[in-house]
C-alpha cells in the first residue's frame, strides 16, 4: 500500500520527509508483534500511528483501546490497567477486568506512558516481558496476548537520568521508535494543513473559506508553533470564525500569533567559540560566550608571561595578544564592551597589564561563579544536568565547583 492510501484512509495531511518516514516505519513494523515506542512533542498527531499499527496488523479484527496514562489518577491507574477485585479497596463493589484483560488479542496504545509510577511501570514490564499481571487485591496470575504502542513527548534519556521512569522499560517499550516531527520541521506542510483546517470550519458553519495573502502564508510558514498542529488547528478555527474579510493580511494574522516566536528563522552568531552548536535559548548562547571568555582570558595571562620571559617572539605574540583581546571584547553578546587599556612596548621587554584587565578578570570570575549556582539551583543539584545546560563538560563543573568552593 502507498503512502497516499495511507495518508488519506487516517486523515494525515503533508509530504515532509520526516512524516513520510514515520508513516513507512509505522506499516513497516505493523505486521509484527514489536513493541512500539512514539516520540514527538505533543500536539503532533502521535495518537494517528498507533491506529496505523493496528489495522495493518494481524490483531486488526480484535480490540483496539487508547490508555491516557496521564489522565488516570495516580491510586487507580492500577485497577483501570490490571482490573480489581471485589472490595480490593473502598469503592470496588464488584468485580472489574482491566484493559489488558479486554483487550487480549488485540492492541493497547498507551498515551503519555512516561507518566505512569513507577510502581505501575513494574507491572507494565511485566506484561511486556511475560505477558502476565495480577488484578488489584488478587494473587492470582493472569495472562494477556497483547500488543502495547506506546506514545509520550517527554525526553525520557533525561526522565531516566531524574530517576521518572525505568529505564528497563523504556528499552523493552522502544523496540521500534518512531519519532514524529514538530510542525516547525515541516514548512511545506504548515499552508496545507491550514487550508484543510479552514475549508472544513467554513463548512461546519456555512461561511466562505479563508485565504491569506502572499505575506500571510510567509509568516505562516516561518511561525514557531509551539503547540503544533493543534495550535494551528485552533488558530484556523477562530480565523475562521471572527474575521469578517476572508482575504487575510499578514497584518492581522500576526493578532491571532502569540508573541512569544514569531518566527521560526535560527538566531545566527559568528563567534568562533560556538563551534556551530544550536542553542535552545539566548541565556544559552551567553553561558556559553562567558565560558570562553574566561579561557581567553587565561590565554592572554600565559601570552603575558611568555612576553615577559623571552622577548625574541615578542612579534608574533603582539598579534596573537591582540587577536584574543579583540575577541574577547569586541566579538561578545555584552552591551558596551569595554576596551582593554593596555599597552605593549615595542622598545623594551616588559609589558604593562593594567589594571582595567584584572578587574575584567575578576567579573568573569564572579558572573561565571553565579551562572554555575544558578544553574544547580535550577537542577536541584544534579551536576550532570547542569553542566549540560551550562554547555560545558561535567569535570569541568567539577573543577570549578571546587574552585570557587560552592
Amino acid at each position: 500500500m502507498n503512502l497516499q492510501t495511507i495518508k488519506q484512509r487516517f486523515g494525515i495531511i503533508g509530504n515532509s520527509q520526516g512524516l513520510n518516514r514515520a508513516i513507512e516505519v509505522a506499516y513497516q513494523v505493523a505486521a509484527t508483534d514489536l513493541s512500539v515506542l512514539i516520540t514527538g512533542e505533543s500536539g503532533t498527531g502521535k495518537e494517528a500511528f498507533p491506529r496505523i499499527i493496528h489495522q495493518f496488523s494481524a490483531r486488526k479484527h480484535e480490540a483496539y483501546i487508547a490508555v491516557n496514562c496521564g489522565a488516570i489518577p495516580e491510586g487507580t491507574i492500577d485497577s483501570e490497567l490490571f482490573g480489581h477485585e471485589k472490595g480490593s479497596f473502598t469503592g470496588a463493589y464488584e468485580k472489574r477486568k482491566g484493559y489488558f484483560e479486554v483487550a487480549d488479542g488485540g492492541t493497547i496504545f498507551l498515551d503519555e506512558v512516561a507518566e505512569l509510577p513507577l510502581s505501575t511501570q513494574v507491572k507494565l514490564l511485566r506484561v511486556l516481558e511475560s505477558g502476565e499481571f495480577m488484578k488489584v487485591g488478587s494473587s492470582q496470575v493472569q495472562t494477556t496476548n497483547v500488543r502495547v504502542v506506546a506514545a509520550t513527548n517527554v525526553n525520557i534519556p533525561e526522565a531516566i537520568s531524574q530517576a521518572k521512569f525505568r529505564e528497563d522499560l523504556f528499552y523493552r517499550l522502544n523496540t521500534v521508535p518512531i519519532q514524529v516531527p514538530p510542525l516547525r520541521d515541516r514548512p511545506e506542510d504548515i499552508y496545507l494543513l491550514f487550508r484543510k483546517f479552514t475549508h472544513d470550519f467554513s463548512e461546519r458553519y456555512r461561511m466562505p473559506s479563508i485565504r491569506l495573502s502572499p505575506e500571510a502564508q510567509q509568516l505562516l510558514t516561518n511561525y514557531h508553533w509551539r503547540g503544533n498542529i493543534r495550535q494551528l488547528k485552533n488558530i484556523a478555527e477562530q480565523i475562521s470564525i471572527i474575521e469578517k474579510d476572508r482575504e487575510l493580511t499578514a497584518e492581522r494574522l500576526k493578532g491571532y500569533l502569540p508573541e512569544n516566536k514569531l518566527t521560526n528563522l535560527p538566531a545566527i552568531y559568528n563567534g568562533e567559540g560556538i563551534d556551530n552548536k544550536t542553542f535552545a535559548s539566548e541565556r544559552e548562547i551567553l553561558y556559553q560566550i562567558l565560558f570562553d571568555m574566561k579561557k581567553d582570558m587565561t590565554e592572554l595571562k600565559k601570552l603575558v608571561a611568555e612576553i615577559m620571559q623571552n622577548d625574541t617572539s615578542r612579534g608574533h605574540i603582539e598579534n596573537k595578544y591582540a587577536g584574543l583581546v579583540k575577541k574577547s571584547y569586541d566579538d561578545s553578546l555584552f552591551a558596551n564592551p569595554v576596551q582593554p587599556d593596555y599597552q605593549i612596548n615595542t622598545d623594551e621587554s616588559q609589558i604593562e597589564d593594567t589594571q582595567e584587565i584584572v578587574e575584567e578578570s575578576l567579573l568573569l570570575e564572579a558572573k561565571e561563579k553565579e551562572m554555575i549556582i544558578r544553574a544547580l539551583e535550577k537542577h536541584h543539584g544534579k551536576r550532570k544536568i547542569a553542566a549540560q545546560d551550562l554547555g560545558i563538560s561535567e569535570r569541568t563543573l567539577y573543577r570549578k565547583i571546587k574552585e570557587y568552593n560552592i
